[in-house]
């Protein structure tokens, strides 16, 4: 008599796509509503009894400016999601093992320290807009390389993809910040900006994951099509900044060497340092989750179909996105500072449960979800501190000294924990709590100090 194995597979309810969307879309529509008069002018007039949207704030040069931006950063999103959507699956195919994986993995964590690091002084010397050029010449190469199947293993494709994934956040809100100050616009539409930028992002992501879908169908034919694909968002990209962008051209020498100026502003400054190791930490749990989200929720033991719920994580990135102008401003109930404080730690707490070895998958996507709509706040916030404590011409250097931080911890766990397999997931996991935790405190401690020397009086 056979032994008859039955299989159970855990499904995520089909009311979370729809709840998920729900809160986000009423967040949006109900903000111009709860939003002050001065919030909702922009330089513009307005009508009182039809408060404006986010999205038609400012004057018409800065709106179609942020549009045209909005345009191209989703595209750099898709972007990096086709390069990200294949995963673990892309190493399977190519025939490599665990160790394999591990070593690659470490060695673009590896690029992207040294490379990335470097990567973000000449951004501030080069200026945005030649950065940004930069950003999607990378993605092109990449992009045509692993178009052929043949080369889609090659470990050029890995450093290459390191190096462009870790110019990915700052070069773009360089730019965009750089352009703002030319055209002399409220900091509240920049920070608004920001969170916008969050969003678009996700929802690129989430739009990135059909696009694979839909054109993975030739991954056996030599040609790879969605990596073509990236590579002609790639082109599309060089040639509409290279005719529409205007030259926002901002040098180091400005306020004067960049060697003295970056340990001025970053090195001597508290609040700066508080800032890179918030940046760093959050940037770490973010990379640790991607790379150990799947074998915790396998661990349980059951089935579960992984494409189906990784949209949901996105979808709260989302929604946290669109909490962030709920908390700042004249009308938030807390300091900037204190909601930022409580995402922190929010996000810590919830990994920390997950490292705790708990293996029920539908508690774990909820903490997961918590996790990420933590994210999605957080990001933005720590981007409207950076703009109020750091000169904009320093902000690639000190952002890519962030993810330097970040990569160095990664590289580490990913050759003591995933090559040599002498640290378990759950450690990793704890670790990123802990530094998450840590934030959360920094956080709290920069609410004391806080003074705000390039606050806008266009703000006031």
């Amino acid at each position: 008599m056979g032994v008859v194995i039955e299989r159970e597979e855990w499904a995520l309810t089909p009311l979370a796509y729809p709840l998920l969307s729900a809160a986000s879309l009423a967040a949006v529509l109900l903000l111009p509503c709860f939003s002050p008069p001065s919030h909702s002018t922009g330089g513009a007039a307005a009508s009182s009894s039809h408060p404006p949207s986010p999205f038609d704030v400012g004057t018409t040069p800065f709106l179609r400016f942020r549009r045209a931006f909005l345009f191209v950063f989703s595209l750099a999103s898709v972007a990096e999601g086709i390069h990200s959507v294949f995963g673990e699956d892309e190493f399977t195919r190519c025939g490599l093992g665990r160790e394999q994986m591990a070593s690659r993995l470490a060695a673009a964590a590896a690029a992207a320290l040294f490379l990335g690091g470097l990567s973000g002084v000449v951004s501030d010397k080069l200026g945005p807009r030649r950065a940004c050029i930069f950003y999607w010449t990378l993605q092109l190469a990449v992009g045509t390389l692993k178009s052929f199947s043949g080369l889609r293993c090659a470990c050029i494709n890995n450093l290459i993809s390191a190096l462009a994934s870790s110019m990915f956040y700052f070069c773009f809100e360089t730019w965009f910040v750089a352009e703002h100050e030319k055209q002399g616009q409220k900091q509240d539409l920049l920070f608004d900006s920001f969170w916008l930028m969050t969003f678009f992002e996700s929802m690129s992501l989430v739009g990135s994951q059909g696009i694979t879908n839909l054109l993975v169908h030739d991954d056996d034919k030599g040609f790879l099509l969605p990596y073509a694909f990236a590579a002609l968002l790639s082109v599309v990209s060089i040639l509409y900044i290279r005719k529409n962008a205007s030259s926002t051209t901002h040098h180091a020498s400005v306020i004067g060497s960049y060697q003295k100026s970056f340990f001025a502003h970053v090195f001597r400054d508290k609040r700066v340092l508080i800032l890179v190791l918030a940046q760093a930490s959050i940037l770490f749990s973010m990379s640790a989750f991607w790379f150990l989200w799947a074998p915790t929720i396998v661990a349980d033991g059951r089935d579960a179909q992984l494409s189906l719920i990784s949209p949901c994580f996105l979808a709260s990135r989302m929604f946290g996105s669109i909490s962030f102008p709920w908390f700042y401003g004249a009308t938030a109930p807390f300091r900037n500072e204190d909601s930022l404080t409580t995402a922190f730690i929010t996000a810590g707490i919830a990994l920390s449960i997950v490292a705790y070895d708990y293996q029920e998958i539908g508690t774990l996507v909820i903490l997961f979800c918590i996790f990420h709509a933590c994210v999605g706040f957080i990001l933005p916030s720590l981007a409207r501190l950076r703009t109020m404590y750091l000169p904009n011409e320093l902000r690639g250097g000190m952002m890519s000294f962030s993810l330097g931080l970040a990569n160095a911890a990664l590289f580490i766990f990913l050759m003591q924990g995933a090559y040599h397999q002498n640290i378990a997931n759950s450690t990793i996991l704890g670790f990123a709590a802990c530094g998450l935790l840590v934030s959360g405190g920094c956080i709290h401690m920069l609410r004391r100090r806080r003074k705000h020397p390039r606050q806008d009086t266009r703000s006031l």
